[in-house]
């Protein structure tokens, strides 16, 4: 699967679980809609866990290529 499509889809389930997480908070809180808020918080936070994967292999991919243009015979 390409970067694009992960970053597609990790930002498909951001949005759905922000949608979730507003919804839920919205309504008067017991044990059920903490349950359903965790579990939107968890989803949330796990898509912006892989959206920031994805920047770092971008970035880092990005900057082995300036390097090579720039000549460097090393770059760590």
């Amino acid at each position: 699967m390409t970067l694009h499509k992960l970053l597609e889809g990790a930002t498909e389930r951001l949005t759905e679980a922000a949608t979730r997480i507003e919804r839920i908070q919205d309504g008067p809180l017991d044990a059920e809609r903490t349950k359903l808020w965790l579990e939107a918080l968890t989803q949330y936070v796990t898509a912006l866990g892989e959206i920031q994967t994805i920047n770092n292999e971008s970035v880092h991919e990005k900057l082995h290529e300036l390097a090579g243009r720039a000549g460097l015979k090393r770059f760590p």
